[in-house]
């Protein structure tokens, strides 16, 4: 199967995640996809295919040379993509369909003009993040597979439930995936390459209030609303996802429903810088004791849990990792744009975890969106980096 029918095939499955179920994976959908991953694994043809009650799958692509390196054998390269979308924009019935693009659309770069790019219906997102990458790997060791000329050590792959959620990595077996290092197929346009990322939390603020009739409210009525309202606007109206670029980090609204007796606020908090990323929780914390001081103890309660954090920490003790993939790209005609990472993987945690974990580029854009598109030649290229890598080891 070529890796355009692949991806289209894929796409056809919906895996939208939901961090509202407590189950893992979080959706049946994403299980589903699972067995048919698995399966498919088997059929081309690679060894050591599991899929665990989690719903994370991992195989291998044995070694096919004796070379030895540094004293004994060839590096265990990894390769890793998550199955789950984004619960951002809709993933259910998604109708893809491939246009060589003439220009003018504003929510297409004008760089891809002559290419021929996957795009949706405009109603759901495309589920290039991150069936994209699943694709490229699965079509890399196909082709390793049918060339054996190809030499190379062993090769292990992992696909991963609800990484949109932030909880790709919380059952992956790091020991039993056995790599050396890996790399997650994640990132956007093409020549991205990535060791940077925002260290993560989320946070829900619950605020309750009082209801009563209204006709006899008068210093009778809490309104959890008006009290979660003025929370909101004590924050820096500036330092949100879209007034801030390159390493600035952000609190971003995602969530707010309420009642007057009750509202939730949900919070994603974002920064590289740790010591920034720790003030930005303190932040949250003091604006609820203020709220509290004002309207009572009890009245807001905040929420909190770290996601992730920056991997650069990791990474850098290993840079030749990334001299490998930067090597990769400029062998098969790609650039390598080296940038901070706004947002995560599950490779952030990963590194974290003993698995050092960069992230390579799968070639969409507009992620989260239902202006989603895929340039078809960005991902045959993110294909021939896979391949470039692992025949380039030493």
């Amino acid at each position: 199967m070529n890796i355009v029918d692949r991806f289209l095939k894929y796409v056809s499955f919906c895996t939208t995640s939901d961090e509202n179920t407590g189950m893992t994976p979080s959706t049946p959908g994403q299980m589903e996809f699972a067995r048919f991953l698995a399966d498919e694994l088997k059929t081309i043809g690679l060894s050591e295919v599991s899929l665990d009650s989690n719903g994370y799958i991992m195989a291998s692509l044995e070694a096919n040379t004796e070379l030895a390196v540094t004293g004994d054998r060839l590096p265990v390269i990894g390769f890793i993509a998550h199955m789950d979308t984004s619960p951002d924009a809709s993933g259910k019935n998604i109708k893809p369909s491939i246009i060589t693009y003439e220009g003018g659309d504003p929510h297409i770069d004008e760089r891809y003009i002559g290419q021929e790019l996957i795009v949706t219906d405009g109603k759901t997102l495309l589920g290039a993040d991150d069936k994209a990458g699943i694709a490229e790997i699965v079509t890399a060791m196909e082709y390793l597979i049918q060339h054996p000329e190809i030499k190379h050590g062993k090769i292990r792959i992992g696909f991963t439930p609800d990484e949109e959620i932030g909880c790709g990595a919380d059952h992956f077996d790091v020991k039993a995936f056995g790599a050396d290092f890996a790399y997650t197929m994640d990132g956007g346009a093409i020549g991205e390459l990535e060791y940077e990322n925002f260290n993560a939390a989320a946070c829900k603020i619950r605020v309750h209030g009082y209801n009563v009739h209204p006709g006899s409210a008068y210093h009778k009525m809490v309104n959890s609303m008006r009290i979660a309202y003025q929370l909101a606007v004590m924050l820096p109206r500036w330092e949100t996802p879209e007034h801030t670029q390159g390493y600035e980090g952000f609190y971003h609204l995602i969530g707010m429903n309420g009642t007057v007796e009750e509202t939730t606020l949900s919070y994603i908090i974002r920064d590289h810088d740790r010591a920034r990323f720790e003030s930005r929780k303190r932040e949250l914390e003091h604006l609820v004791r203020k709220v509290n001081r004002e309207y009572g103890e009890g009245t807001a309660e905040i929420e909190m849990r770290d996601q992730y954090y920056n991997m650069r920490e990791k990474i850098e003790p290993v840079m030749h990792i990334i001299e490998l993939a930067k090597n990769a790209m400029e062998a098969v005609g790609v650039t390598p744009v080296v940038k901070p990472i706004r947002g995560g993987t599950d490779g952030a945690r990963l590194s974290f975890e003993g698995l050092p974990c960069p992230n390579i580029f799968a070639g969409g854009e507009n992620f989260h969106s239902r202006y989603e598109y895929l340039p078809i030649p960005s991902m045959k290229k993110a294909m021939e980096v896979i391949r470039q890598i692992v025949q380039s080891a030493k």
